[in-house]
């Protein structure tokens, strides 16, 4: 992990993210975006396009708080996150696995972490750095 001044509320944040992703994913439908979840059903796809986004955020808020050498921790552990979600799919009847929903994550892991090596990673401790100056007064 990087050098963080409050390590802990990222932790904590971290696994409520990845809570909160598994039970979107586990969920009915878009229960919390009915709206959104009507309109997202409109397009072709669109549930590959939510995984992969998911996963392109997922990696790059990872990348905010893990050093640059591990960024690959970061896609096996969100790989078997993904694995995680298909298998707990697996288990209900509202919800179906599919490897390409795997794949969908696998590229979004790529292009997130793309973006975290283009230069948005390691944004954790620029934000405790900003956050601490607008509150210092």
């Amino acid at each position: 992990m990087l050098p963080l001044r409050h390590a802990r509320w990222w932790r904590v944040l971290s696994v409520l993210i990845l809570v909160l992703v598994l039970i979107a994913a586990m969920s009915r439908t878009f229960w919390f975006f009915d709206d959104l979840g009507r309109a997202l059903s409109r397009f072709q796809n669109a549930d590959k396009w939510v995984h992969g986004f998911t996963f392109v955020v997922l990696s790059v808020w990872f990348s905010g708080i893990v050093e640059k050498r591990r960024y690959w921790l970061i896609a096996i552990g969100l790989m078997l996150f993904g694995l995680l979600i298909e298998f707990c799919q697996l288990q209900v009847s509202y919800r179906a696995a599919d490897w390409v929903d795997m794949l969908a994550n696998t590229l979004g892991i790529i292009v997130g972490l793309t973006i975290a090596v283009a230069g948005l990673g390691g944004w954790g401790p620029r934000f405790e750095d900003w956050f601490s100056r607008r509150h210092s007064h």
